[in-house]
Protein backbone atom coordinates (compact mmCIF):
# COMPACT_ATOMS: atom_id res chain seq x y z
CA UNK A 1 0.00 0.00 0.00
CA UNK A 2 1.54 3.36 -0.95
CA UNK A 3 2.00 5.94 1.77
CA UNK A 4 -0.83 8.43 2.03
CA UNK A 5 -0.29 12.03 1.04
CA UNK A 6 -0.79 15.07 3.25
CA UNK A 7 -3.54 16.48 1.07
CA UNK A 8 -6.10 17.56 3.64
CA UNK A 9 -6.61 21.35 3.46
CA UNK A 10 -7.48 21.49 7.17
CA UNK A 11 -3.83 20.70 7.98
CA UNK A 12 -2.80 24.30 7.28
CA UNK A 13 -3.35 27.08 9.83
CA UNK A 14 -5.79 29.84 9.04
CA UNK A 15 -4.79 33.28 7.84
CA UNK A 16 -2.41 35.06 10.15
CA UNK A 17 -4.09 37.46 12.52
CA UNK A 18 -3.75 38.88 16.00
CA UNK A 19 -5.59 35.84 17.35
CA UNK A 20 -3.47 33.32 19.32
CA UNK A 21 -2.10 30.49 17.21
CA UNK A 22 -2.36 27.14 18.94
CA UNK A 23 -3.09 23.65 17.71
CA UNK A 24 -3.30 20.08 18.97
CA UNK A 25 -2.90 16.94 16.87
CA UNK A 26 -3.33 13.40 18.20
CA UNK A 27 -3.14 9.78 17.13
CA UNK A 28 -4.51 6.63 18.73
CA UNK A 29 -2.39 4.06 16.89
CA UNK A 30 -1.86 2.90 13.34
CA UNK A 31 -1.46 -0.13 11.16
CA UNK A 32 -3.90 -2.88 12.05
CA UNK A 33 -7.43 -1.58 11.61
CA UNK A 34 -9.50 -2.72 8.65
CA UNK A 35 -12.60 -1.10 7.16
CA UNK A 36 -14.12 -4.39 6.04
CA UNK A 37 -16.08 -5.93 8.86
CA UNK A 38 -16.22 -2.76 10.94
CA UNK A 39 -19.56 -1.16 11.67
CA UNK A 40 -20.59 2.51 11.54
CA UNK A 41 -21.26 2.34 15.28
CA UNK A 42 -17.80 0.96 15.94
CA UNK A 43 -16.12 3.66 13.87
CA UNK A 44 -18.20 6.37 15.54
CA UNK A 45 -17.16 5.09 18.96
CA UNK A 46 -13.48 5.47 18.12
CA UNK A 47 -13.97 8.92 16.64
CA UNK A 48 -15.94 10.01 19.71
CA UNK A 49 -13.03 8.91 21.90
CA UNK A 50 -10.60 10.88 19.73
CA UNK A 51 -12.84 13.95 19.93
CA UNK A 52 -12.95 13.67 23.70
CA UNK A 53 -9.15 13.63 23.86
CA UNK A 54 -8.89 16.62 21.52
CA UNK A 55 -11.36 18.65 23.57
CA UNK A 56 -9.49 17.88 26.78
CA UNK A 57 -6.23 19.19 25.38
CA UNK A 58 -7.97 22.11 23.70
CA UNK A 59 -9.28 23.42 27.02
CA UNK A 60 -5.69 23.71 28.27
CA UNK A 61 -4.50 25.57 25.17
CA UNK A 62 -7.59 27.81 25.05
CA UNK A 63 -6.90 29.03 28.58
CA UNK A 64 -3.30 29.89 27.70
CA UNK A 65 -1.83 26.73 29.19
CA UNK A 66 1.38 24.95 28.31
CA UNK A 67 1.73 22.71 25.26
CA UNK A 68 3.17 20.06 27.59
CA UNK A 69 0.05 20.03 29.78
CA UNK A 70 -2.31 20.02 26.78
CA UNK A 71 -0.54 17.03 25.24
CA UNK A 72 -0.53 15.13 28.53
CA UNK A 73 -4.23 15.89 29.04
CA UNK A 74 -5.12 14.52 25.60
CA UNK A 75 -2.99 11.40 26.02
CA UNK A 76 -4.43 10.78 29.50
CA UNK A 77 -7.92 10.53 28.04
CA UNK A 78 -6.72 7.83 25.63
CA UNK A 79 -4.77 6.05 28.39
CA UNK A 80 -8.02 5.80 30.36
CA UNK A 81 -9.95 4.43 27.39
CA UNK A 82 -9.79 0.66 26.69
CA UNK A 83 -10.11 1.26 22.95
CA UNK A 84 -6.45 2.26 22.66
CA UNK A 85 -3.18 0.41 23.23
CA UNK A 86 -2.02 2.40 26.25
CA UNK A 87 -2.87 2.45 29.93
CA UNK A 88 -6.19 0.72 30.55
CA UNK A 89 -6.33 -0.72 27.00
CA UNK A 90 -2.71 -1.89 26.76
CA UNK A 91 -1.76 -5.18 25.15
CA UNK A 92 -0.06 -8.10 26.89
CA UNK A 93 3.47 -9.39 26.42
CA UNK A 94 4.27 -13.05 25.72
CA UNK A 95 4.11 -13.85 29.44
CA UNK A 96 0.64 -12.33 29.82
CA UNK A 97 1.86 -9.22 31.62
CA UNK A 98 1.57 -5.50 30.94
CA UNK A 99 4.73 -3.43 30.38
CA UNK A 100 4.02 0.20 29.55
CA UNK A 101 6.17 2.90 27.96
CA UNK A 102 5.87 6.67 27.65
CA UNK A 103 7.75 9.81 26.67
CA UNK A 104 7.55 13.59 26.72
CA UNK A 105 9.66 16.16 24.88
CA UNK A 106 9.44 19.93 24.44
CA UNK A 107 10.98 22.21 21.84
CA UNK A 108 12.08 24.61 24.59
CA UNK A 109 11.60 24.83 28.36
CA UNK A 110 7.98 25.58 29.30
CA UNK A 111 7.27 29.15 30.36
CA UNK A 112 5.99 27.89 33.72
CA UNK A 113 9.49 26.58 34.49
CA UNK A 114 11.91 29.23 33.16
CA UNK A 115 14.79 27.88 35.27
CA UNK A 116 14.72 24.55 33.46
CA UNK A 117 18.01 24.11 31.55
CA UNK A 118 17.51 24.47 27.80
CA UNK A 119 19.42 21.23 27.33
CA UNK A 120 16.79 19.35 29.33
CA UNK A 121 14.01 18.84 26.82
CA UNK A 122 12.45 15.51 27.63
CA UNK A 123 11.94 12.43 29.73
CA UNK A 124 10.95 8.87 28.92
CA UNK A 125 10.14 5.74 30.90
CA UNK A 126 9.81 2.06 30.03
CA UNK A 127 8.85 -1.27 31.64
CA UNK A 128 6.12 0.24 33.82
CA UNK A 129 3.68 -2.12 35.55
CA UNK A 130 1.82 0.00 38.12
CA UNK A 131 1.55 3.59 36.82
CA UNK A 132 -2.06 4.30 35.94
CA UNK A 133 -1.25 7.16 33.54
CA UNK A 134 2.29 6.78 32.22
CA UNK A 135 2.17 10.22 30.58
CA UNK A 136 1.77 11.76 34.05
CA UNK A 137 4.96 10.02 35.12
CA UNK A 138 6.90 11.34 32.12
CA UNK A 139 5.83 14.90 32.96
CA UNK A 140 6.58 14.52 36.67
CA UNK A 141 10.07 13.18 36.02
CA UNK A 142 10.80 15.88 33.46
CA UNK A 143 9.87 18.56 35.99
CA UNK A 144 12.04 16.99 38.73
CA UNK A 145 15.63 17.20 37.44
CA UNK A 146 17.07 16.71 40.92
CA UNK A 147 15.28 13.38 41.36
CA UNK A 148 15.48 12.24 37.74
CA UNK A 149 18.52 13.80 36.04
CA UNK A 150 18.56 11.19 33.26
CA UNK A 151 16.57 11.42 30.00
CA UNK A 152 15.35 7.81 30.30
CA UNK A 153 14.46 5.59 33.26
CA UNK A 154 12.80 2.22 33.65
CA UNK A 155 10.91 -0.09 35.92
CA UNK A 156 10.24 -0.09 39.63
CA UNK A 157 12.73 2.65 40.54
CA UNK A 158 11.09 5.07 38.10
CA UNK A 159 7.65 4.22 39.45
CA UNK A 160 8.82 4.67 43.04
CA UNK A 161 10.16 8.12 42.16
CA UNK A 162 6.88 8.93 40.46
CA UNK A 163 4.91 7.80 43.49
CA UNK A 164 6.96 10.15 45.66
CA UNK A 165 5.94 12.95 43.28
CA UNK A 166 2.25 12.08 43.55
CA UNK A 167 1.87 10.00 40.38
CA UNK A 168 -0.91 7.48 40.92
CA UNK A 169 0.00 3.80 41.11
CA UNK A 170 -2.48 0.91 40.70
CA UNK A 171 -2.60 -2.86 40.91
CA UNK A 172 -1.61 -4.43 37.53
CA UNK A 173 -5.08 -5.96 37.26
CA UNK A 174 -6.39 -2.47 36.47
CA UNK A 175 -4.89 -2.66 32.98
CA UNK A 176 -6.62 -5.91 32.09
CA UNK A 177 -9.35 -5.93 29.43
CA UNK A 178 -11.01 -9.05 28.09
CA UNK A 179 -10.55 -8.05 24.44
CA UNK A 180 -6.77 -7.63 24.77
CA UNK A 181 -6.49 -10.80 26.88
CA UNK A 182 -8.27 -12.81 24.19
CA UNK A 183 -5.94 -11.34 21.55
CA UNK A 184 -2.96 -12.36 23.66
CA UNK A 185 -4.21 -15.94 23.99
CA UNK A 186 -5.23 -16.16 20.33
CA UNK A 187 -1.84 -14.88 19.19
CA UNK A 188 -0.08 -17.64 21.11
CA UNK A 189 -2.39 -20.32 19.72
CA UNK A 190 -4.00 -20.88 23.11
CA UNK A 191 -7.74 -21.31 23.75
CA UNK A 192 -9.49 -18.06 24.53
CA UNK A 193 -11.97 -19.67 26.91
CA UNK A 194 -12.23 -19.85 29.77
CA UNK A 195 -11.00 -16.35 30.46
CA UNK A 196 -8.52 -17.16 33.22
CA UNK A 197 -7.20 -13.71 34.07
CA UNK A 198 -9.42 -12.14 36.77
CA UNK A 199 -11.40 -9.09 35.77
CA UNK A 200 -10.58 -6.30 38.26
CA UNK A 201 -13.13 -5.45 40.91
CA UNK A 202 -11.30 -2.49 42.44
CA UNK A 203 -13.62 0.51 42.95
CA UNK A 204 -10.73 2.94 43.47
CA UNK A 205 -9.20 2.00 40.11
CA UNK A 206 -12.35 1.75 38.00
CA UNK A 207 -13.94 5.08 38.82
CA UNK A 208 -15.43 7.67 36.49
CA UNK A 209 -11.98 8.77 35.30
CA UNK A 210 -11.85 5.65 33.17
CA UNK A 211 -13.73 5.98 29.90
CA UNK A 212 -16.70 3.64 29.65
CA UNK A 213 -16.85 2.54 26.02
CA UNK A 214 -20.64 2.42 26.17
CA UNK A 215 -20.69 6.13 27.04
CA UNK A 216 -19.21 6.87 23.62
CA UNK A 217 -21.93 4.91 21.83
CA UNK A 218 -25.66 5.40 21.34
CA UNK A 219 -26.13 1.94 22.85
CA UNK A 220 -25.90 2.76 26.57
CA UNK A 221 -26.65 -0.85 27.57
CA UNK A 222 -23.68 -2.20 25.65
CA UNK A 223 -21.29 -3.88 28.09
CA UNK A 224 -18.89 -5.51 25.64
CA UNK A 225 -16.89 -4.09 22.77
CA UNK A 226 -14.80 -5.39 19.92
CA UNK A 227 -11.58 -3.55 19.03
CA UNK A 228 -11.30 -2.19 15.52
CA UNK A 229 -7.56 -2.89 15.48
CA UNK A 230 -6.38 -6.49 15.68
CA UNK A 231 -3.16 -7.51 17.48
CA UNK A 232 -2.04 -3.88 17.89
CA UNK A 233 1.51 -2.64 17.51
CA UNK A 234 0.62 1.02 17.86
CA UNK A 235 0.60 3.76 20.49
CA UNK A 236 -1.25 6.91 21.42
CA UNK A 237 0.29 10.33 21.10
CA UNK A 238 -0.29 14.07 21.05
CA UNK A 239 1.68 17.04 19.75
CA UNK A 240 0.66 20.53 20.85
CA UNK A 241 1.71 24.08 19.98
CA UNK A 242 0.89 26.73 22.59
CA UNK A 243 0.56 30.50 22.27
CA UNK A 244 4.19 31.01 23.30
CA UNK A 245 5.48 28.93 20.41
CA UNK A 246 6.46 25.93 22.51
CA UNK A 247 5.83 22.50 20.98
CA UNK A 248 5.38 19.38 23.12
CA UNK A 249 5.18 15.74 22.02
CA UNK A 250 3.79 13.06 24.36
CA UNK A 251 3.53 9.37 23.50
CA UNK A 252 2.28 6.35 25.47
CA UNK A 253 1.92 2.66 24.65
CA UNK A 254 1.59 -0.93 25.76
CA UNK A 255 3.94 -1.99 22.96
CA UNK A 256 3.42 -4.90 20.60
CA UNK A 257 1.00 -7.72 21.31
CA UNK A 258 2.95 -10.70 22.67
CA UNK A 259 6.27 -8.87 22.65
CA UNK A 260 9.15 -10.51 24.48
CA UNK A 261 9.42 -9.75 28.18
CA UNK A 262 11.57 -6.66 28.69
CA UNK A 263 11.29 -5.49 25.07
CA UNK A 264 11.79 -1.73 24.70
CA UNK A 265 10.15 -0.09 21.70
CA UNK A 266 10.53 3.27 20.02
CA UNK A 267 8.15 5.16 22.32
CA UNK A 268 10.76 5.82 25.05
CA UNK A 269 13.72 6.13 22.64
CA UNK A 270 14.39 9.81 22.01
CA UNK A 271 14.70 10.63 18.33
CA UNK A 272 12.96 7.45 17.20
CA UNK A 273 9.33 7.38 18.33
CA UNK A 274 9.19 11.00 19.48
CA UNK A 275 10.97 14.32 19.08
CA UNK A 276 10.55 18.06 19.70
CA UNK A 277 13.04 20.79 18.84
CA UNK A 278 13.46 24.35 17.66
CA UNK A 279 16.34 26.02 15.84
CA UNK A 280 17.23 29.37 14.35
CA UNK A 281 16.43 29.58 10.66
CA UNK A 282 19.58 29.54 8.54
CA UNK A 283 20.34 31.14 5.21
CA UNK A 284 21.79 34.27 3.68
CA UNK A 285 20.44 37.80 3.66
CA UNK A 286 18.06 37.19 0.76
CA UNK A 287 16.49 34.12 2.36
CA UNK A 288 16.15 35.76 5.77
CA UNK A 289 14.51 38.79 4.16
CA UNK A 290 12.16 36.57 2.18
CA UNK A 291 11.24 34.64 5.34
CA UNK A 292 10.42 37.89 7.13
CA UNK A 293 8.26 39.07 4.22
CA UNK A 294 6.36 35.78 4.41
CA UNK A 295 5.76 36.30 8.10
CA UNK A 296 8.05 33.50 9.24
CA UNK A 297 9.57 33.82 12.69
CA UNK A 298 13.29 33.78 13.37
CA UNK A 299 12.96 30.25 14.68
CA UNK A 300 11.56 27.04 13.26
CA UNK A 301 10.42 24.13 15.38
CA UNK A 302 8.81 20.71 15.08
CA UNK A 303 7.20 18.08 17.27
CA UNK A 304 6.67 14.44 16.26
CA UNK A 305 4.94 11.38 17.69
CA UNK A 306 5.13 8.07 15.82
CA UNK A 307 3.00 4.96 15.84
CA UNK A 308 3.32 1.56 14.20
CA UNK A 309 6.08 -1.02 14.10
CA UNK A 310 8.48 0.67 16.50
CA UNK A 311 11.47 -1.55 15.71
CA UNK A 312 11.75 0.15 12.32
CA UNK A 313 11.37 3.62 13.85
CA UNK A 314 14.38 2.83 16.03
CA UNK A 315 16.46 1.56 13.11
CA UNK A 316 15.72 4.69 11.07
CA UNK A 317 15.73 7.27 13.90
CA UNK A 318 12.46 8.31 12.31
CA UNK A 319 11.31 11.21 14.49
CA UNK A 320 14.54 13.21 14.62
CA UNK A 321 15.13 12.47 10.94
CA UNK A 322 12.07 14.62 10.19
CA UNK A 323 13.64 17.56 12.01
CA UNK A 324 16.98 17.11 10.26
CA UNK A 325 15.33 17.06 6.82
CA UNK A 326 13.52 20.29 7.64
CA UNK A 327 16.64 21.97 9.01
CA UNK A 328 19.32 20.88 6.56
CA UNK A 329 17.37 20.08 3.39
CA UNK A 330 14.90 22.95 3.87
CA UNK A 331 12.00 20.54 3.37
CA UNK A 332 8.53 21.57 4.47
CA UNK A 333 6.80 19.64 7.24
CA UNK A 334 4.72 17.80 4.63
CA UNK A 335 7.78 16.83 2.60
CA UNK A 336 9.90 15.74 5.55
CA UNK A 337 7.23 13.59 7.19
CA UNK A 338 6.20 12.02 3.89
CA UNK A 339 9.79 11.17 2.97
CA UNK A 340 10.41 9.52 6.33
CA UNK A 341 7.18 7.50 6.13
CA UNK A 342 8.06 6.44 2.57
CA UNK A 343 11.50 5.40 3.80
CA UNK A 344 9.98 3.30 6.56
CA UNK A 345 7.67 1.63 4.05
CA UNK A 346 10.60 0.68 1.80
CA UNK A 347 12.31 -0.95 4.78
CA UNK A 348 9.18 -2.89 5.75
CA UNK A 349 8.05 -0.61 8.56
CA UNK A 350 4.31 0.06 8.77
CA UNK A 351 2.75 2.97 10.62
CA UNK A 352 2.42 6.72 10.63
CA UNK A 353 3.40 9.93 12.37
CA UNK A 354 1.73 13.08 13.56
CA UNK A 355 3.75 16.26 13.47
CA UNK A 356 3.37 20.01 13.64
CA UNK A 357 5.72 22.93 13.18
CA UNK A 358 6.09 26.30 14.88
CA UNK A 359 3.87 27.95 12.23
CA UNK A 360 0.95 25.67 13.10
CA UNK A 361 1.19 23.42 10.04
CA UNK A 362 0.16 19.80 10.71
CA UNK A 363 1.12 16.57 8.94
CA UNK A 364 -0.37 13.10 9.48
CA UNK A 365 1.10 10.74 6.83
CA UNK A 366 0.73 6.96 7.07
CA UNK A 367 1.72 3.98 4.96
CA UNK A 368 -0.83 1.45 6.22
CA UNK A 369 -4.57 0.82 6.27
CA UNK A 370 -5.38 3.41 8.89
CA UNK A 371 -4.38 5.60 11.81
CA UNK A 372 -6.74 6.98 14.45
CA UNK A 373 -6.03 10.69 14.21
CA UNK A 374 -7.42 14.14 14.86
CA UNK A 375 -6.73 17.88 14.93
CA UNK A 376 -8.24 20.80 16.83
CA UNK A 377 -7.53 24.51 16.34
CA UNK A 378 -8.70 27.73 18.06
CA UNK A 379 -12.19 27.30 16.60
CA UNK A 380 -12.62 24.36 18.99
CA UNK A 381 -13.96 21.96 16.35
CA UNK A 382 -12.44 18.45 16.68
CA UNK A 383 -11.71 16.87 13.28
CA UNK A 384 -11.01 13.14 13.15
CA UNK A 385 -10.42 10.24 10.76
CA UNK A 386 -9.47 6.57 10.86
CA UNK A 387 -8.67 5.00 7.49
CA UNK A 388 -5.88 5.99 5.12
CA UNK A 389 -8.13 7.47 2.44
CA UNK A 390 -10.32 9.55 4.77
CA UNK A 391 -10.28 13.31 5.17
CA UNK A 392 -10.43 14.82 8.63
CA UNK A 393 -14.05 15.73 9.39
CA UNK A 394 -16.23 16.64 12.33
CA UNK A 395 -18.10 13.69 13.84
Amino acid sequence: MPASKNANPTLKPGKRSAEPNYVLVIHGGAGTMIREGSTPEQRATYRAALSRALKAGYEVLKSGGEAMDAAVEAVSVMEDCPLFNSGHGAVFNVAGKIELETSLMVSKPPASHPAMPSSRRGSSVTLLTHTRNPSHLARALYLAPQLAPHPMLSGAAAEATGASLGVRQVDPSYFWTEARWREHRRGLGLPEDPVEYPRPEIPDDTNSETTDVASLSDDKDKETWEPLDLMPTGTVGAVALDIRGCIAAVTSTGGRTNKLVGRVGDTPVMGCGFWAEEWERDGGFVKRTWDRLKGKSKYQGVGVSGTGDGDYYIRRAAASNIARRMQYLDESLDEATQNVIDDLFKEGGMGGVIALDRDGNVALPLNCSGMYRGVIRPDGVPLTAIFFDEQLTEL
